[in-house]
């Protein structure tokens, strides 16, 4: 395997952009380390240029939000015949990243095709709007499975194994490599008894989006403060829902125990980290959750839903933090349930220590080098026309006392 092209609509500069984004980046670092020729075609924005070389992976860009899509198909088609940006391109696979709408690039690329699939976004459509959310779901649950049934697909977790399955996708054709995970910056003390914060504290590390419901986390604060002195919220990430959630904090009287961080360095979001008590993830829908791998660099155990999917994978209930709710989302009170949990870590510091470190050893044993390595056999067998199945690379240890217990689960 000589070349590949990755297709995405955004890039990890992109203001918008998260940790899909970066799993795709860090898969093409890994490629070109192994002298394949890397190209990401994604979408254009503000200060950014329209082609650098980044981490050995040529970086083209073009399009917006929308306009991504038909831009990305127009430059493979002209690559392929000598011009354009793309000028040249012949790749022997490639990965179209399905952000709820692929780039349906088997209709240009003229090579193996591997549809990249964090999860299923049925949850999170209907914030596009009523019209645009059934379009979209249609795209996503009919129309793809479709046009791709017999292209090769991957994704980040078992649970999105699972919904590719019950969305049509034969089981046989749907690879899963997990996200890696990053070390500790150097400059920055893995967290400890001595790095935590004094008074009780929470943080969350995300993106600043609807679906992404920060404002569960704010209510759980709000809930807690009275009986919890000095409770303490760090939000760290940026997105555009920042103020609706900085007006929430208001509204609940909890603005002065809340600190938003916006977007910030590598050191700074560690440094962060290291501080926690507990990670609280309430989205209501993750493909794996890389923050929780990240707050449990520093022992920090997270704190998430089970509706999500994804989080039932990368968090070991009971062992390196809580997974609460019902399976699908609004059929328990989430935000109670969360809540309590919280406040059990919060109040039990023996145990808080214990899912901590065993977070702490779980982490350890991710890395991008081999979730880089899962890929290259995903996409040498698709170029080689053979599909690949299953749990793709090392399988995270779990404590031998819980062993038991999750295969009786």
């Amino acid at each position: 395997m000589r070349e590949v092209l990755l297709l995405c609509w955004r890039d990890t500069g992109h203001p918008q952009g998260g940790g899909s984004e970066r799993y795709l980046e860090q898969v093409g670092a890994g490629l070109a380390d192994r002298g394949i020729k890397v190209t990401l075609r994604t979408a254009r924005y503000p200060g950014a240029p329209r082609e650098e070389t980044v981490d050995g992976i040529r970086i083209s860009r073009g399009g917006g939000r929308f306009t991504v899509y038909p831009r990305a198909l127009a430059a493979i088609a002209a690559g392929r015949l000598g011009f354009g940006p793309l000028r040249g391109i012949s790749p022997d696979a490639v990965v179209d990243t399905q952000n709820g709408i692929p780039f349906f690039a088997r209709a240009v690329a003229g090579a193996p095709i591997t549809v990249l699939v964090h999860h299923c976004h049925r949850e999170q459509w209907p914030v596009a709007g009523r019209l645009i959310g059934r379009i979209g779901w249609w795209v996503e649950s009919v129309l793809s499975p479709r046009v791709h049934r017999r292209n090769q697909y991957l994704t980040v977790s078992l649970p999105s194994a699972e919904e590719l399955s019950a969305l049509g996708v034969d089981a046989e054709r749907v690879a899963v490599v997990r996200n890696g995970a990053d070390t500790v910056p150097p400059t920055v003390r893995s967290g400890d008894d001595d790095t935590r914060t004094v008074h009780p504290s929470i943080c969350v590390l995300s993106r600043l989006v609807p679906h992404k419901q920060i404002e569960d986390a704010l209510t759980a604060v709000a809930t807690l403060r009275a009986r919890t002195p000095g409770l303490h919220l760090d939000v760290i990430g940026g997105g555009w829902w920042e103020e609706n959630l900085r007006g929430h904090a208001h509204d609940l009287g909890i603005a002065d125990a809340v600190t938003f961080h916006g977007h910030v360095d590598e050191e700074r979001k560690h440094e962060l980290l290291s501080r926690a008590w507990v990670h609280v993830m309430p989205s209501r829908k993750e493909g794996w959750g890389l923050a929780v791998i990240e707050a449990a660099l520093h022992g920090v155990p997270t704190v998430g839903y089970r509706s999500s999917r994804g989080l039932t994978d990368s968090i070991v209930d009971g062992v390196t933090g809580l997974v609460v709710g019902g399976e699908i989302a609004g059929t328990t009170d989430e935000v109670a349930a969360l809540t309590d949990a919280v406040e059990q870590l919060l109040v039990d510091a023996e145990r808080r220590a214990e899912l901590g470190e065993k977070a702490r050893g779980r982490a350890a044993e991710f890395s991008w080098t081999q979730t880089a390595v899962g890929v290259h056999t995903v996409l040498a067998e698709s170029a080689a026309g053979r599909y690949v199945s299953g749990l793709i690379g090392p399988i995270p240890a779990v404590p031998a006392e819980h062993a038991a217990e999750r295969a009786a689960g």
